[in-house]
């Protein structure tokens, strides 16, 4: 078949987003083949079926996988909800909307396929194909992938949609009996979980709190202790405001880029304040939440912040818009000291007010800690199977305990390359093909998403979510991703077609 062949590895979110902007875009057609060998295709881990009480964590508007149209998915959402009332989506204490898991799963999955039909409309080819790839290698003109059946295919373009890894193993209880290793789908993992047995869920990001409110929903009545080292909660969302950036905006940040001046931490630090000023934020309390993390305990912090859900001070909405939203593009401008230190003294923080909870879930983790049912506790050391069964837990300067069950919500592999993908990821780092970042994933171009080695681009390899995590900083959020794949569709269309331009010159000409 003429034009140009597409590999997508990799079948979650980020493809969606990929496939969505393909779709939109004009230009030669060709062929598109995705690869997926899980059962979760366009789902991913986080939006496979599952219980309703586990929601999104954003808003509709944050949501969308259609570049330029960020109420696509609350259009979807208003459309469905027309044909089937079967959740309550509204958040009591900030009205707005964060719909199941599970239903913005049936988004993504819709999403991808009428882009697929586009497409064939449009002339291309599409193939799914439901294996793992396992190997790549650079050809002179197109890179060749292999599969874990042996079955290869030459393409010229390949972006990598490997997605992200599931929790760590970090006390290494693996085969433990009691021991949940991954709690997704939670439906089928954590039923197994007793009424009353104790519970210890190690780690304090979302995936925790998807936990909690899942054994809450099924009824369990035990003690549930949230352990981790720091014990930093996700922020709580506030009610969304009207905002324009000033300072803190992608033009800006991609002139600055442009210009080759590397920034510090303190350039940066300016530019926020000056945003924060204009906007009429104080700035002195932002510098505190971000700073000042350990001056509290996380149920007095989690308390604060839900009682903050109407406040009209913008800052804290400000600093959750400008880092998904501009962390690509500031990232790489930092100089490598800062993004060190940034990562070892702040970078648990960061995430946790720029990927907030919803209100409701905040007030349901507020009566649990009330009722005396849930207990938040930093200064985890460890945790080992005991003799005879169940777990001690260790923390800092306090009594070892005992738990029934552990559930595991530690954050994923430093190294932000899933398991899944490393024999991918190792033909092409051992090829040179690619190379891995200090800060995880691999080296990606700031303004393309290309795989880079030294300072060379490849236009035929490209990245797109948490695999770029310690180029790019933010690659998760939808309105990243969706930056991201509009960036990737445009680098191969254009030059697919400086490609096609050049051979038809070719045929024209006389020898």
């Amino acid at each position: 078949m003429s034009g140009i062949s597409i590999a997508v590895v990799g079948g979650g979110a980020s493809a969606v987003c990929l496939v969505d902007a393909l779709a939109q875009a004009q230009g030669p057609t060709g062929s598109i083949t995705v690869f997926e060998p899980s059962p979760n295709l366009w789902r991913g881990r986080a939006y496979q079926v599952d219980i309703d009480t586990i929601k999104v964590n954003a808003p509709p508007e944050d949501m969308s996988v259609r570049v330029g149209d960020m109420g696509h998915f609350r259009r979807w959402l208003e459309d469905r909800e027309r044909v089937v009332d079967d959740f309550d989506s509204a958040d009591p204490y900030s009205g707005m909307n964060f719909p199941p898991r599970t239903v913005y799963g049936e988004y993504l999955e819709q999403s991808a396929y009428a882009a697929l039909g586009r497409l064939r409309r449009k002339g291309w080819r599409v193939d799914l194909v439901g294996a793992a790839v396992t190997g790549a290698r650079r050809t002179t003109d197109q890179v060749r992938l292999t599969t874990g059946n042996g079955s290869a295919g030459d393409f010229d373009y390949v972006v990598l949609c490997v997605g992200g890894d599931g929790p760590k193993d970090a006390y290494g209880l693996a085969g433990t009996p009691g021991f949940i290793a991954d709690p997704y789908p939670m439906s089928q993992r954590l039923r197994e979980i007793g009424p009353q047995e104790d519970v210890a869920v190690i780690g304090s990001g979302l995936t925790a709190v998807d936990i909690i409110l899942a054994l809450s929903a099924q009824n369990h009545r035990g003690r549930i202790s949230l352990l981790s080292r720091r014990g930093v909660l996700p922020g709580v969302r506030q009610c969304p405001i009207a905002f324009e950036p000033r300072h803190l905006t992608k033009e800006r940040m991609r002139a600055l880029a442009r210009s080759g001046r590397e920034l510090t931490l303190e350039d940066f630090a300016r530019l926020v304040a000056a945003e924060l000023r204009d906007a009429g934020a104080d700035v002195a309390a932002v510098h505190a939440e971000v700073t000042h993390l350990g001056d509290e305990s996380p149920a007095e912090r989690l308390r604060r912040q839900f009682a903050a859900v109407n406040s009209p001070d913008p800052g804290l909405r400000i600093l959750q818009h400008a880092v998904p939203d501009i962390g690509p593009d500031v990232w790489p401008q930092l100089r490598e000291t800062d993004r060190t230190e940034l990562i070892r003294t702040h970078y648990r923080t960061i995430m946790s007010l720029c990927c907030p909870m919803p209100p409701a879930s905040a007030a349901a983790l507020l009566k649990l800690v009330d009722s005396g049912r849930l207990r938040i506790r930093p200064g985890l050391r460890g945790v080992a199977e005991r003799p005879g069964g169940g777990f001690e837990i260790a923390l800092d300067g306090e009594p070892s305990f005992a738990a029934d069950r552990v559930v595991n919500a530690v954050s994923a592999s430093e190294s932000r390359v899933p398991a899944g993908a490393r024999p991918l990821v190792t033909t092409l780092t051992r090829k040179g093909t690619a190379s891995l970042h200090p800060h995880g994933g691999l080296h990606l171009s700031r303004t393309t998403s290309s795989l880079l080695t030294g300072k060379s681009e490849d236009p035929r390899l490209y990245g797109l979510g948490t695999i770029g995590a310690g180029s790019l900083f933010f690659t998760f959020g939808l309105p990243s991703l969706v930056d991201r794949a509009e960036d990737i569709v445009a680098a191969i269309l254009r030059h697919a077609g400086a490609g096609l331009a050049s051979r038809a010159a070719d045929v024209l000409l006389p020898a």
